[in-house]
C-alpha cells in the first residue's frame, strides 16, 4: 500500500532530508539531497562511504529522518518524520535509482560518491493546512 497522495506530493516537492543514524546508542544527523522513487517507495541519495552516517549504517541500517517546509507561519507548517532501512542498491534498483537521482541532480554525475536508497517503512506527516496539528500516518 502506497502513502496517500498528500504525503507523496510533499516528498516530491522537496529535495533535502535530515537523516538520523545511531551507533551504540549515540545518535547522529546528516542532511542529504534526495530524489523519490515512487513505485519503490524509497528515497535515493548519494554519500561518501567514509562519512559518519554511512559508517553507522554499516552496523545499523535502521534509520529515521525528516523532511520539512521551513516557515514561520503556523498555518502553513508541513513536514514528515520517517523510519526506514538503508542499503546500497543493486541490479535493476541501482539502475533506476541512478537514473532518477541524476535526472533531479545532473551535476551529481561529476561526483565520486556512492548511491544509497532508504526504503520507507513508516511516515508521520504534520500538515497544519488541514487544521492545526493535523497528522497523516502511513506504515508498511
Amino acid at each position: 500500500m502506497k502513502p496517500e497522495k498528500r504525503i507523496i506530493d510533499f516528498i516530491k516537492e522537496h529535495h533535502v532530508l535530515t537523516l538520523a543514524t545511531s551507533n551504540q546508542n549515540i545518535p547522529w544527523c546528516a542532511n542529504c539531497f534526495y530524489a523519490f522513487i515512487e513505485d519503490e517507495n524509497c528515497l535515493v541519495f548519494t554519500s561518501d562511504d567514509d562519512t559518519k552516517h554511512i559508517k553507522e549504517v554499516d552496523s545499523n541500517p535502521e534509520v529515521a529522518g525528516s523532511i520539512v517546509l521551513e516557515t514561520k507561519i503556523v498555518g502553513k507548517i508541513q513536514g514528515i518524520q520517517f523510519r526506514g532501512t538503508m542499503q546500497k542498491p543493486e541490479g535493476e534498483l541501482a539502475k533506476k535509482a541512478k537514473k532518477i537521482y541524476l535526472k533531479r541532480f545532473p551535476y551529481a554525475a561529476l561526483m565520486n560518491t556512492s548511491l544509497w536508497v532508504l526504503h520507507l517503512k513508516y511516515i508521520k506527516m504534520t500538515d497544519n493546512r488541514l487544521g492545526f496539528g493535523k497528522k497523516l500516518f502511513w506504515e508498511k
